[in-house]
């Protein structure tokens, strides 16, 4: 269930697009159209005698063995059945990035450039022209976590407020899970590679973190592995500091449970252990610290499920702009409960995927003021439209 399947983005091999988003497999399969209806066969109840009926019936040939053991090989060997193959993947992927002693890039080459020279070309374009402000207290910055070349303007309104003197802090970088679990925090102690350089992690912080926070943490998740959203944050502050930026990467589950069953998502035990260690860690280490949020807001359109089609600005997403704009404005009063009681109404239909970290940097920040320094729309296809936003806090 885990699988990502689309239509075939090649004209010459048309059909059903299958692909692993958890990189347990690198296989790529395109199923073609007469067989796609043969995978409901793969449910875990029909069995291989369903399998050849669908293909004598779909084929009108009596002998389909060779075919239907094809098919079923194929995706065995690809690891897209719950099988041993997926089990032996699964295993040797997560040994592999526990042993591993830095992340490797996952989204150089794709997000932005995978050669030092032509990423720091992309960022002086981006960056160019900025004057940092006076520091006047800030500690923390919100940016998008969606392609650099869509949201370029409001990563540069987040991070052009970064001076020099905020280079020897730990960067507290709290990021959406994607693909991790339901109120969860995943860490790691790698450093983060990018063309640019190592950014390095502080291991004594991380490892506190994780020995006070709880059953709530994920210890080497594996979902560090290959998620974007702390990625696209260690190329700006490497940019903009230094290759070897210090850094406490944090992948914030979504608080799903209080989404769809009401409560606060500090009910839940996990959650509120770990808030409480985050806490006692801002206090300890003070101005040690810069916060980053990698967080984007709303997703509207057919991408998302919506039964419309999105134009970023128009028609529906006016109103999603407002919506959108009422959450930020809580979020700049570090009103936390209010924040949630938006997010929470009709089950954040507006589907704001950076809603878990903004609470959690709400529940454990100091008293502080936050500014909205750009807010945009931007269509991540014709008929789908993601939200986002650069922004400042201050004490």
């Amino acid at each position: 269930m885990n699988l990502d399947f689309m239509p075939s983005p090649s004209p010459e091999h048309p059909g059903l697009f299958i692909r692993d988003p958890y990189k347990y497999s690198d296989a790529m399969l395109v199923i073609p159209p007469a067989l796609i209806e043969c995978l409901q066969c793969f449910d875990g109840r029909q069995t291989e005698l369903d399998l050849r009926a669908a293909l004598v019936r779909i084929t009108g040939e009596l002998e389909v063995g060779e075919l239907q053991q094809n098919l079923i090989g194929t995706l065995s060997k690809a690891g897209f059945l719950e099988d041993a193959e997926m089990e032996r993947m699964q295993a040797e992927r997560k040994r592999e990035f526990t042993a591993a002693t830095v992340r490797e890039p996952a989204h150089a080459g794709s997000a932005y450039p995978n050669e030092a020279s032509e990423v720091n070309e992309m960022m002086r374009e981006y960056m160019a022209g900025v004057e940092p402000p006076a520091p006047d207290g800030l500690f923390a910055i919100a940016a998008p976590h969606v392609s650099p070349e869509g949201g370029w303007q409001s990563y540069r309104a987040a991070y052009g407020m970064l001076r020099p003197e905020h280079k020897d802090r730990t960067f507290v970088i709290l990021a959406t899970s994607h693909y991790g679990e339901p109120e969860k925090f995943g860490l790691t102690r790698k450093a983060f590679r990018t063309p640019l350089g190592d950014a390095r992690a502080d291991t004594a912080l991380v490892d506190w973190l994780a020995k006070r926070g709880g059953a709530g943490v994920e210890m080497e998740d594996y979902c560090h592995s290959f998620e974007h959203t702390v990625e696209l944050q260690v190329i700006f502050l490497q940019h903009m500091l230094g290759a070897d930026v210090k850094i406490l990467p944090v992948l914030v589950g979504g608080f799903a449970h209080s989404i769809y069953e009401g409560g606060m998502p500090e009910d839940d035990d996990k959650v509120r252990a770990f808030f409480d260690a985050l806490s006692e860690l801002r206090e300890r280490e003070g101005d040690k610290l810069f916060w980053v949020m990698g967080v984007d807001m709303a997703h509207m359109g057919a991408r998302y499920h919506d039964r419309f089609a999105a134009t970023a600005g128009r028609g529906e997403m006016e109103e999603v702009a407002s919506r959108d704009e009422q959450r930020i404005e809580r979020i700049n009063a570090l009103d936390a409960g209010g924040f949630w009681e938006l997010v929470r109404e009709r089950q954040d239909d507006l589907k704001w995927c950076g809603s878990s970290p903004f609470y959690t940097f709400l529940k454990t920040a100091p008293k502080a003021r936050g500014e909205l320094l750009s807010y945009e729309q931007w269509n991540i296809d014709e008929n789908s439209v993601v939200s986002f936003a650069g922004m400042g806090f201050r004490k």
